[in-house]
């Protein structure tokens, strides 16, 4: 029982190793990767988006097998839906490259991208392409096949109508394109100056029983991963759920899973395997033919294996110093550079090396000297260790066994941390990305420490990034990444500004000077299409450190329809600021275009107070704000029939359905309301994990349809419905620019008390009228839509926001 707890604990620690000081490997751990090493074997899986890996397959290959297991995200799952907070589109990348990472920290799978954008819900494979720009994608798989030298390359999904949606069928596409071609010299001949082709043994697709689609057969390959790993701990079953559950944006909390588990594989290219998925391919040393060499090594690693002293991992450290070199008089191949890394890091685990670079900033702007402390600890009587070099230069300290040494120094920080795929401007369907940067998941060279430490005789290279260190006293030391920011930042309080014919609106404006020393200046503006901004030029002073705040007034004189504002200091253009932060993963800094989108509205508006009920997080309240509404976000024990007597109208936030805890107990004062004579509107829910059966005051179902062409043609069943007439004459002009969707998870099964006034499709698809339900019920009215208003809103859709206007007013009798 201890020891379960210990092992438990241990891998508690490990799945957040982003967020608290790095641990030394347990001696669990160093015996697994001992065991590694003599296993020669490497898989990719291949699929679309963050949360399509099989996690548990994932475990079971890197920790059963003991196979370099990566998993290749095409996208960084941009266009889903977040379940966490407001954050959309490359916010909410950002957030899923890092619940990846901490996936793979948990599964040791090892984790890559393509620059492949996600520019949302795609149906057919076709559109995918089109987005994504097919050949840069491909050249970016091939690459990475090339240069992981994967074995055996397994798909999440078909091509085809079973794969679901576009981007899943074009993932396996791309597989198997990428998987010819990287065997072909003649395709991206370009990567050969530093690559060689490389043909994997085959490409499977990894079947399943999802989604209401069962692809599995028993005439496929058939393998039982159901396998308990006792120097974890877990079976491969309770890793995987450990893994997945750390999809917390996409809400994929998983169910621990014990015993035997059968995964399938059918067959798709290169060899066909019968009973085994590594059938024909040698995964020991055999496969670098130097037996003369190779047989020695493979019988010091069995040696190895036999001789650990879980209770004194440094007595190994000779036996890995004598493997290094014998693996150094290997000819030069991917598994040499590999197994040297292994042995290298071995030898620091069982030296109990730690070692921490951190730092009392939490940021640092671009050109700027970043203090910085190393604190070092060899924990092995049997080490022999030392430190050789900091940034090149010698340091020659002994490390004394269980001695603390900490040597301070500064580094200057040559470019700003934003990430490396949102360096350049991006198209609606990939980033643009170097060579260099393929596959990385983050930024290539974050600011960091090049340390070259000696342990029994043997140089080990460590690049350490440096942490900001500081203690909670709650959660007790936190590391976390240091941001890395141009001097100057700047925030309009809105991006989006919807101006009406003579109207004049005010904007705040702050901006934050992150350097060292008082700055001053002009702030001035640059704009299109013949705005009126006063003042057009403010001279400021920003102390070190602080911001400053004021705002401008904008009028728009010739109704233009669309206008931008840029903001300059001294002639510099300026950037915006965002910081993301959730306790599951590091926090996250980056630089975003600062750009105010000014539109022309035509808008007759007679709502003044609106009640929110927040879901799963959306930017509804901040969009009325904007128009003049007053927003009170209300807590779930607050909501009455009586306390809502008070506003225009009720709005329910994005699946609100699905995260409410109390539904059961508010919906019916909900409902209370609109019959004594309010308007409520329900956004869209997802069809699963529902915390009430009825939706609404009369019945209707929620269904998987969505229109994902943000264009698709609107019909209008009955244009004189009121909702389409008061306060606002909406028009089908009002559906222009539109973002990513129309909308998601229609109604189905309406009851006829509903009218459903519009209907959309996608081409070649059937016509829904599922978007949109107003029924009156009692004095007042309801309406459930699935119409991405928390989309169009935001992005400041003028039509969007006349039609939700629309739905909030109370109809005439």
């Amino acid at each position: 029982m201890i020891l379960r707890i210990l092992s438990l604990l241990i891998f508690l620690v490990l799945q957040i190793p982003t967020l608290q000081a790095q641990q030394a490997l347990s001696s669990a751990q160093i015996k697994l990767q001992i065991d590694k090493l003599n296993s020669l074997g490497s898989v990719l899986y291949f699929a679309a988006h963050p949360d399509d890996e099989n996690t548990r397959l994932i475990a079971w290959l890197a920790n059963e097998k003991k196979f370099k297991t990566a998993y290749l995200s095409l996208t960084r799952g941009d266009g889903g839906q977040n379940l966490l907070g407001t954050e959309q589109g490359i916010d909410l990348g950002l957030i899923r490259t890092q619940e990846l990472l901490a996936a793979r920290s948990i599964d040791k799978g090892e984790q890559y991208f393509t620059s492949a954008y996600d520019f949302g819900f795609s149906k057919t494979h076709e559109e995918t392409f089109s987005f994504w720009k097919k050949e840069e994608t491909l050249r970016e798989a091939v690459y990475l096949i090339r240069q992981l030298q994967p074995d055996v390359i397994i798909n999440r999904f078909p091509p085809d109508s079973r794969g679901g949606h576009g981007h899943h069928q074009a993932s396996a596409m791309f597989a198997h394109e990428a998987f010819l071609a990287a065997a072909d010299p003649k395709r991206f001949p370009e990567q050969l100056k530093t690559l060689k082709p490389w043909q994997a043994k085959r490409l499977v697709w990894n079947t399943a029983n999802f989604g209401g689609m069962n692809n599995t057969s028993e005439d496929q390959l058939k393998v039982n991963i159901g396998a308990y790993n006792p120097l974890i701990g877990y079976s491969y079953g309770e890793i995987s759920a450990l893994s997945r559950s750390q999809h917390k944006s996409q809400g994929f909390g998983a169910a621990t899973q014990r015993g035997d588990v059968i995964e399938y594989f059918d067959h798709v290219a290169g060899d066909k395997a019968q009973s085994d998925l590594f059938e024909g391919i040698k995964t020991d040393w055999s496969r670098l033919n130097e037996p003369g060499l190779t047989q020695p090594i493979e019988q010091e690693i069995k040696s190895l294996q036999n001789s650990f002293d879980p209770n004194h991992p440094g007595k190994s450290i000779p036996a890995l110093a004598k493997l290094h070199q014998d693996i150094q008089k290997l000819k030069n191949s991917f598994w040499k550079s590999q197994k040297i890394k292994e042995v290298e890091g071995l030898l620091l685990a069982c030296a109990g090396m730690y070692v921490e670079a951190t730092s009392n900033k939490p940021g640092a702007v671009i050109a700027e000297a970043v203090p910085f402390s190393l604190d070092i600890i060899s924990r092995s009587e049997e080490a022999n260790a030392s430190l050789k070099s900091i940034n090149g230069k010698p340091a020659n300290k002994l490390l004394t066994y269980n001695k603390p040494v900490t040597v301070d120094g500064q580094i200057t920080a040559g470019q700003s941390s934003q990430p490396y795929w949102l360096i350049k401007p991006h198209s609606l369907g990939k980033f643009e990305v170097e060579e260099r940067n393929f596959g990385k998941p983050e930024n290539l060279d974050p600011i960091s420490v090049e340390l070259v430490f000696q342990v029994a005789g043997v140089d080990i290279p460590v690049k350490k990034p440096i942490k900001y260190r500081y203690v909670d006293p709650v959660d007790g030391e936190i590391l976390q990444p240091i941001s890395i920011s141009p001097k100057f930042t700047a925030a309009f309080t809105s991006n989006n500004l919807l101006i009406q014919e003579n109207e004049e609106k005010t904007i705040g404006i702050t901006v934050m000077n992150h350097g060292p020393k008082t700055e001053k200046g002009n702030l001035t503006f640059t704009q299109s299409n013949g705005l009126e901004i006063h003042p057009n030029k403010i001279a400021v002073e920003i102390p070190a450190g602080q911001s400053w705040s004021g705002q401008i007034s904008i009028k728009n004189p010739k109704n233009t329809a669309n206008s931008t504002v840029n903001l300059q200091f001294n002639g510099e253009t300026l950037s915006g600021y965002k910081n993301i932060n959730y306790p599951h993963i590091p926090s996250i800094t980056w630089f975003p275009a600062l750009t105010l989108q000014v539109k022309k509205l035509d808008l007759v508006n007679p709502i003044k107070k609106v009640a929110f009920i927040a879901g799963a997080g959306d930017l509804i309240p901040s969009s009325l704000e904007n128009i003049g509404i007053q927003v009170d976000q209300l807590t779930e024990q607050l909501i009455t029939s009586s306390s809502l007597k008070n506003y225009d109208a009720v709005v329910v936030g994005v699946r609100a359905y699905n995260v409410s805890k109390h539904i059961q107990r508010w919906m019916p004062e909900l409902l209370k309301y609109v019959e004594e004579g309010g308007v409520a509107l329900v956004q869209y829910n997802v069809n699963s994990k529902m915390g009430i059966t009825q939706l609404g005051p009369y019945p209707f179902q929620i269904n998987r349809s969505r229109v994902t062409e943000e264009d698709a043609k609107v019909v209008f069943n009955d244009k004189n419905d009121p909702v389409l007439n008061y306060p606002n004459k909406i028009t089908v002009a009002d559906f222009d620019g539109w973002v990513q969707e129309r909308g998601l998870y229609f109604a189905d099964q309406i009851d006829a008390k509903y009218r459903t006034p519009l209907t959309f499709s996608d081409k070649n698809e059937s016509p829904n009228k599922g978007s949109l339900l107003i029924a009156n019920y009692g004095k007042g009215k309801f309406v459930y839509t699935s119409l991405a208003f928390f989309r169009q809103l935001p992005a400041g859709v003028p039509g969007a926001t006349r039609l939700f206007v629309n739905l909030l007013t109370k109809e005439e009798k």
